[in-house]
């Protein structure tokens, strides 16, 4: 089962550059590798990742089969208004995972 884990400041002043972190747990199989019996292990990877400050897309990321499981991405961004930041991971198999934080901009 997969879990977020984000990062955001609770507080920040108006025009504040912040630093924006998240952790997916995700195995993150390539689909290059073979069993023991030489059977193909199919991909299973997060393909996108997105994140959303009071609705508004600010960062977008597409992935691919060479990144490491577990994937941590960090983001700069400015903090212009209180408000909620939502993230979205979508991957193979129907894969789909969300998370939020709040600010509070001074």
């Amino acid at each position: 089962m997969a879990s977020a884990l984000v990062n955001v400041p609770k507080k920040a002043r108006r025009g504040e550059i912040i630093e924006v972190k998240t952790l997916m747990s995700h195995i993150m199989e390539t689909g290059y590798r073979h069993t023991a019996t030489g059977q193909l292990v199919p991909r299973d990877i997060i393909t996108s990742f997105s994140c959303r400050y009071n609705r508004a897309e600010i960062f977008r990321a597409d992935l691919y089969p060479a990144i490491a499981a577990n994937p941590f991405i960090t983001f700069f961004t400015t903090a212009t208004e209180s408000g909620k930041f939502e993230f979205e991971w979508i991957g193979d198999k129907g894969f789909s995972e969300t998370a939020s934080a709040s600010i509070t901009v001074e």
